[in-house]
């Protein structure tokens, strides 16, 4: 599946004239609080378009941060790094919490709720993955979103309309999980 639309979108890019990548960079760079990698871990996935293999940047990549958040979240046209194009990791799996193996606490915001864009294989549900952590030895939380969030999200994830209503929903959910939280941290 990730190589199909691996391929699709490579078809699009290549009639198109690449000046929406510069736009999109831009675009992502001025919304970053810092355009340097933090030295704590984080990790950034994509998807080569070319093979379809999943890729995950972090600050030891070379890859700059704004391009790596640019490809994790290009949707439709590729991103362009060096000579490799990528698409959203989301298409490796929508939470990725997978990433969080070894850690002692892992909280998994799942925007989704658990519910995806393409069938996916086996034992790549959330579900799977929390109980992967759990079996680890991780003590995991799960935030899915609440009926007031899954409402203002509405049903074209891409309506940029339901920005504001989604983040003022996420927002109160926040408030309300906000005790619940700091418990799990403790």
């Amino acid at each position: 599946m990730r190589r199909k639309m691996g391929a699709a979108a490579l078809d699009m890019v290549a009639a198109s004239d690449g000046s929406w990548q510069t736009q999109w960079r831009t675009t992502v760079a001025s919304r970053l609080p810092s355009q340097h990698w933090p030295q704590r871990t984080m990790l950034i996935t994509a998807v080569d378009a070319h093979t379809g293999e999943p890729v995950v940047f972090d600050r030891h990549s070379g890859v700059d941060l704004a391009d790596a958040v640019a490809a994790s979240c290009a949707s439709g046209l590729p991103y362009g790094i060096g000579d490799s194009h990528y698409i959203d990791g989301g298409y490796r799996r929508n939470e990725n919490a997978d990433l969080a193996a070894g850690y002692e606490r892992v909280l998994v915001l799942s925007p989704l709720g658990g519910r995806t864009r393409h069938p996916l294989d086996w034992g790549m549900q959330l579900a799977a993955q929390v109980d992967e952590l759990r079996a680890a030895g991780s003590r995991v939380g799960t935030i899915l979103p609440d009926s007031e969030s899954l409402n203002a999200f509405g049903a074209n994830l891409m309506d940029l309309s339901t920005r504001q209503p989604a983040a003022r929903a996420g927002y109160n959910q926040g408030s309300t999980l906000a005790e619940q939280l700091s418990e799990f941290w403790r």
